[in-house]
């Protein structure tokens, strides 16, 4: 335990030591107007912040996300498929037909239809 606090309070110290040297050193004297100014390649940052945003494009982004979540969860499941009890197989079984119920339900539901 006192090792582990002498790490924390030793890695602190040097952080607080490294901000500390560059507030002194990396005072800038001269400011110019364009480095003041936002750039955002070649974008124009004063027209209208909030562009209309597509909501099946989200809903489909949503629906990935989930669904690779779940896939990257079950993968791993097939290099201890041997080692497993017949309950971890019962219970990769329901969840791999819960996701692909799931991927039937937003299928029947038009959420993947891209052009509605």
């Amino acid at each position: 335990m006192p090792m582990v606090m002498f790490t924390v309070i030793f890695s602190m110290t040097i952080s607080a030591a490294i901000m500390a040297i560059t507030l002194i050193v990396g005072k800038k004297t001269l400011t110019f107007n364009e480095k003041l100014s936002p750039f955002e390649c070649g974008f124009d940052p004063y027209k209208k912040a909030r562009i209309p945003f597509s909501l099946r494009f989200f809903l489909i982004t949503i629906l990935f996300l989930i669904f690779d979540v779940e896939i990257a969860i079950l993968l791993p499941l097939g290099l201890f498929s041997f080692s497993m009890s017949s309950f971890s197989h019962l219970s990769a079984t329901i969840i791999l037909a819960i996701l692909i119920l799931g991927l039937l339900h937003e299928w029947n539901q038009g959420a993947l239809n891209w052009l509605t």
